[in-house]
């Protein structure tokens, strides 16, 4: 796909020596991180930040700004000195999709920001609480949509927050499918993934990381992936284009996150994270530490790119938006 590509090891560019990329003075470098402790993006902050810091011969702390589904700590970059010493970590939802979902957004996503690199890509997996999957007979998706359409609002369906990629997701399968699963927003997911394996709730749509080693535990039960085509690492696990006679079939959501600065940012500080960026993403230690938990690091040819990339897909999340039917304050 132009503008996006899959990490090449041994580019002369990006294996230059850390000390080539240091900051003089040594100032610590914030990394906003837009969710609280714990959650999955929480995790790939904190392995960032860490390699990082190594890279560019300072500390890197990372810094949970939660809350409104990401946008207090996108609004907190958005805000911040534009001095190359904060970054942040930002979803596609909400570079792509807050413009349409909030009627009264702080910021906007393509004005104030100065971008820097894609890090990961992703899907959103469908998982539910193993043991009411077996009281309620949810043996597959299509059981767990047939029984949302016959008890509406018994299924609880828990988000890291509303207007995430989760609440947009099930909001699109409730409209397309005509069942009614109740959303529950949390604060992050990792309060929502402690309730849905409490039985507190019932169910996810969100990103795999911090799912997996539930499921792997047997504690949660893997549905569906809301990419439309299954995935490597889930070979097992249904995509919605396997569901068309629900009406899923033109549904394809894919998560990704960007490394991204304040508008204003110098371009020799952007340039310098980016190349920064590139080599931690070129580590085949973190490529691992990502991989098992569905994260596939991949990286932007060029800040530039990834800005084009914004704009291109910020229409076809404007239609998930429309399709959800979500509109928010």
């Amino acid at each position: 796909m132009p503008g996006r590509r899959e990490l090449l090891l041994g580019s002369a560019t990006l294996l230059a020596a850390p000390a080539a990329l240091a900051q003089p003075g040594g100032r610590a470098m914030r990394l906003i991180v837009p969710f609280p402790p714990g959650g999955a993006v929480d995790l790939l902050g904190r392995l960032t930040a860490e390699r990082l810091g190594a890279v560019l011969g300072q500390t890197v702390v990372v810094e949970n700004r939660g809350g409104a589904g990401g946008n207090i700590g996108a609004d907190a970059l958005a805000k911040a000195a534009p001095d190359g010493n904060t970054i942040g970590i930002i979803g596609v939802t909400t570079l792509c999709a807050a413009p349409f979902l909030y009627r009264n957004l702080p910021f906007d996503p393509q004005r104030d920001f100065a971008p820097v690199s894609e890090i990961v890509t992703g899907a959103v997996l469908c998982v539910v609480n193993a043991e009411a999957a077996q009281r309620n007979g949810w043996t597959d998706f299509r059981s767990l949509i047939a029984w949302a359409r016959a008890n509406p609002e018994r299924v609880r369906m828990g988000s890291s927050g509303t207007g995430t990629t989760s609440h947009l997701t099930i909001e699109a399968v409730n409209r397309a499918t005509g069942a009614r699963i109740l959303h529950v927003p949390y604060r992050g997911g990792a309060p929502a993934i402690n309730d849905v394996l409490s039985g507190t709730i019932d169910m996810m749509f969100d990103v795999m990381p911090a799912l997996m080693p539930h499921v792997e535990a047997g504690r949660l039960r893997a549905l569906a992936v809301s990419s439309a085509r299954r995935l490597e690492i889930l070979p097992e696990v249904p995509g919605l284009a396997e569901f068309a006679d629900l009406g899923l079939g033109d549904l394809d959501i894919q998560t990704w996150s960007a490394i991204m600065a304040p508008r204003g940012t110098p371009e020799a500080a952007i340039r310098r994270l980016f190349e920064a960026v590139h080599q931690v993403a070129a580590q085949p230690e973190f490529v691992e530490r990502l991989r098992p938990i569905g994260y596939t690091v991949i990286t932007s040819a060029s800040p530039e790119v990834l800005a084009a990339r914004i704009r291109e897909e910020t229409p076809r999340w404007q239609r998930l938006v429309e399709i959800s039917g979500a509109q928010l304050d």
